[in-house]
């Protein structure tokens, strides 16, 4: 049960979400958009999350759906489960990195938009989407707009007020670069990740896209071009990458910010062999 009351919407298309939204703020109250819902939950029952109205995305037909366009583009709803994309293997490093969020019934409710925007900074669905150039499609009052997503998305996802998150857009070229992809836990199998990275090779350059490591997931340019000195040795490399980490690294129960440095120390020599060594990154 949750703490408080609230008005229920389940809009049918994006432009009756969006009215419905901006209805509720012009009557003068607190309306919020609900993706898988596990957040609102979670969040709302402990006193961390309220709203009055709740506008439910999943009865829009687009915004669940995972299909290939006729123009080489693989186009993922924002409101397709972890579940959907981790069995539709249409993007195998999103898979891979949704497929050890949480357990398998968190990841039936959990959606791609409430990993992204939810508030637990975590947010592991992302680094795949760091690593390569691609769009999103967002709903708002101005209609829809597509974006690069790396223009929207700074440590967290950048939203107008009354925008949400309806697709994101991967150019078929993309889908099958070798990677490298591991979440290491400081506890069980299905905590909360110490730290998860994600690394692809792409015209012969490593690229590499970390979670857990700072209250924010991020991808630095720096780190890599330190990666990518070929004439160095693959310790050598790594430890200059981890000189353009940025601040603060995290210190908490999951792990002091010394264990973290050391486990990703670890990994990121672990993806070089693998991205350098092997044909595959799975």
């Amino acid at each position: 049960m949750l703490p408080f009351n609230f008005d229920y919407h389940k809009p049918r298309t994006a432009e009756e979400a969006v009215k419905q939204y901006q209805n509720g703020v012009q009557d003068g109250r607190n309306p919020c958009y609900m993706s898988g819902g596990t957040e609102l939950l979670t969040l709302g029952r402990i006193g961390l999350m309220s709203t009055d109205i709740v506008i439910d995305l999943k009865g829009i037909p687009d915004y669940t759906s995972i299909t290939t366009s006729q123009h080489d583009y693989l186009v993922l709803g924002a409101g397709a489960t972890l579940t959907a994309i981790e069995e539709a293997d249409a993007y195998p490093l999103l898979s891979h990195a949704v497929s050890e969020i949480a357990d398998r019934t968190a990841r039936n409710k959990i959606t791609l938009a409430g990993n992204i925007c939810g508030q637990i900074f975590y947010r592991e669905a992302v680094l795949p989407f760091l690593l390569v150039d691609c769009s999103a499609g967002v709903a708002g009052p101005e209609g829809m707009a597509i974006h690069p997503f790396k223009k929207i998305f700074h440590n967290e996802i950048h939203l107008n007020d009354g925008e949400w998150l309806y697709t994101m857009i991967i150019n078929k070229a993309d889908l099958d670069l070798p990677y490298y992809c591991k979440k290491r836990r400081q506890q069980w199998d299905t905590g909360y990740p110490l730290i998860t990275l994600a690394a692809v090779k792409k015209e012969q350059k490593i690229r590499m896209a970390i979670s857990g490591l700072c209250p924010f997931p991020f991808r630095s340019l720096n780190m890599e071009r330190a990666l990518n000195e070929s004439q160095l040795s693959a310790l050598e490399r790594v430890e200059n990458a981890l000189t353009f980490v940025p601040s603060p690294v995290l210190s908490d129960v999951e792990g002091s910010a010394d264990y973290r440095l050391f486990t990703l120390r670890n990994m990121v020599l672990d993806a070089l062999q693998q991205l350098e060594g092997e044909p595959n990154g799975a």
